[in-house]
């Protein structure tokens, strides 16, 4: 190899090489982490989590060995320290904070390091500080919180931009990874900085009318590698960020037989023309009361039976309430959940946003190995993405990334009113590869329900309705029900001789 080609050799492994953020799901989002040795701009309102961040990427650093710099504008050292704390993180002696404070602390001779308040003093004396800082303990990354304090001493755009190139020519000459907070605080919008640094990560929080914060993030710009575009919704807890990317499905295609999965129910599997299809996706709706959670049970029972893992997500009803009824029903869904054939997990849709429930899924089938997923219900689900246009796409992409993995997804959705003309809140059914639908329908004296198969992609299915009863033994149906019209609107006409209903008094 030549001179040159290998100068040219060792500054394309120098720009390949990853530094991570210390947060996981951001790092995927970037395709392994932020490029070493540049400039990036972190930037979003107070709150929304730009400190936590900043200190996880000096952890991380301070892992692999790095020495760290945070140099702090805003937050005095014990603040910074208390942050770290309140997620359980002890700050390593490989991280150093910079503090920048009042001028009367000048006068401390006993001070331990050089401190000065930025709005007291020029801003070439300001960035000559933080030179000597970096001169002093010779860092490989470094935390710059924040820009708006620069910003204003800089006092006009021109001279904030020479200023920030300063910055950013001296941060390249010495070979640090730099992160540059800005809280965004100023009056004016100045993008003087996205056009400056390598790349740039804007952090939103979102206050919906009911629940708490919703915070996401999305990529601006980053030079030179690829990453996921788009919104991607991440949390704060204690332990730090957590970010979920978010689900792109032709990324996680697999490779799987696709069998036929029955009930035991000879009735039902007639109905569905011999059962729902492994990998694809069954929308079981109806009015509320109507079963489409015993439906979802018989499914569940069905494959737990059968030795499959089984992932359930319930939205609607408390979980203790819904064991107490499979057992009721003969299910047994709570031994298989000792078992740890079966995961139940209760989503609170208030507190859960979208990007955050798709990301319990999807690891929920890593994890566990689950062939069926059950989501109930899609009205909780959208009570958590309450833009119409934004829910269908990520049912959408759930669903196409859940087929992909040979699993079979079962969803309910409970439509308006009881009788009659059933409207559903949003119309999901072109997304299911099967369409279940319930009815209420009144004959004999008796309230009655029916099911039937409107839809099936995968094959064959029986277009006749049947009764259905819920009971002791879980569900019954009944025969076709070839001699009523308008069962589906609730109020039926009989045209036959024999009774094909199912009887009142008949034990279950």
């Amino acid at each position: 190899m030549l001179r040159g080609d290998a100068v040219a050799h060792d500054q394309t492994r120098q720009s390949e090489r990853r530094c991570s953020t210390g947060v996981e799901g951001l790092d995927d989002i970037l395709g392994g982490g932020l490029q070493c040795e540049h400039t990036f701009l972190l930037e979003g309102h107070p709150g929304t989590g730009k400190t936590t961040i900043a200190l996880d990427f000096l952890l991380a650093g301070a892992r692999e060995g790095e020495r760290g710099l945070y140099i702090t504008l805003s937050e005095t050292e014990a603040e910074l320290r208390a942050s770290a704390a309140a997620h359980g993180w002890t700050l390593p002696e490989e991280i150093t904070v910079f503090e920048l404070v009042p001028p009367e602390s000048l006068l401390d001779a006993d001070q331990q390091q050089s401190l000065l308040y930025s709005s007291d003093l020029e801003l070439g004396e300001t960035t000559r500080m933080i030179f000597d800082a970096i001169d002093r303990v010779k860092p490989d990354r470094i935390v710059l919180d924040s820009l708006s304090e620069i910003r204003l001493l800089a006092e006009s755009s021109l001279r904030y931009r020479r200023q920030v190139l300063a910055l950013k020519h001296d941060f390249a000459k010495r070979g640090v990874t730099v992160l540059m907070l800005d809280d965004m605080t100023s009056t004016t919008k100045d993008k003087t900085v996205h056009s400056v640094v390598h790349g740039v990560i804007g952090l939103e929080e979102l206050a919906p009318d009911y629940g708490g914060e919703r915070r996401r993030l999305r990529i601006h710009k980053m030079r030179g590698q690829t990453y996921r575009g788009g919104y991607h919704d991440f949390s704060i807890k204690t332990g730090g960020v957590a970010v979920f990317p978010r689900l792109v499905a032709a990324e996680h295609k697999t490779s799987f037989e696709r069998g036929t999965l029955t009930t035991g129910i000879t009735e039902l599997d007639a109905l569905t023309g011999g059962g729902i299809q492994q990998g694809s996706s069954a929308l079981i709706l109806g009015p509320s009361g109507a079963g489409k959670s015993v439906f979802v049970l018989q499914f569940v029972a069905a494959a737990a039976a059968r030795g499959e893992r089984v992932a359930m997500f319930v939205f609607d009803e408390e979980l203790e309430l819904l064991l107490n009824r499979s057992d009721d029903l003969g299910f047994d869904l709570r031994r298989y959940a000792e078992e740890g054939t079966a995961l139940i997990e209760q989503v609170d849709a208030a507190e859960s946003s979208p990007g955050e429930f798709a990301h319990r899924v999807a690891r929920a089938v890593i994890e566990t190995g689950a062939k069926t997923v059950v989501i109930d219900s899609l009205n909780g689900y959208m009570a958590a993405m309450p833009e119409e246009r934004a829910l269908l796409l990520h049912v959408h992409e759930l669903l196409q990334y859940l087929n992909r993995q040979g699993a079979t997804t079962f969803l309910t959705l409970a439509q308006r009113g009881m009788v009659d003309d059933m409207r559903s809140p949003i119309d999901l059914t072109y997304l299911a590869d099967t369409a279940i639908l319930l009815r209420f329908f009144e004959a004999m004296g008796h309230v009655r329900r029916a099911v039937s198969i409107m839809k099936k992609r995968t094959g064959a299915h029986e277009d006749t309705i049947r009764e259905f009863k819920i009971g002791g033994g879980g569900l019954t149906l009944g025969e076709p029900l070839e001699h009523f019209q308008g069962v589906l609107r609730g109020t039926p006409q009989y045209h036959g001789q024999d009774g094909p209903l199912l009887r009142q008094d008949e034990p279950e």
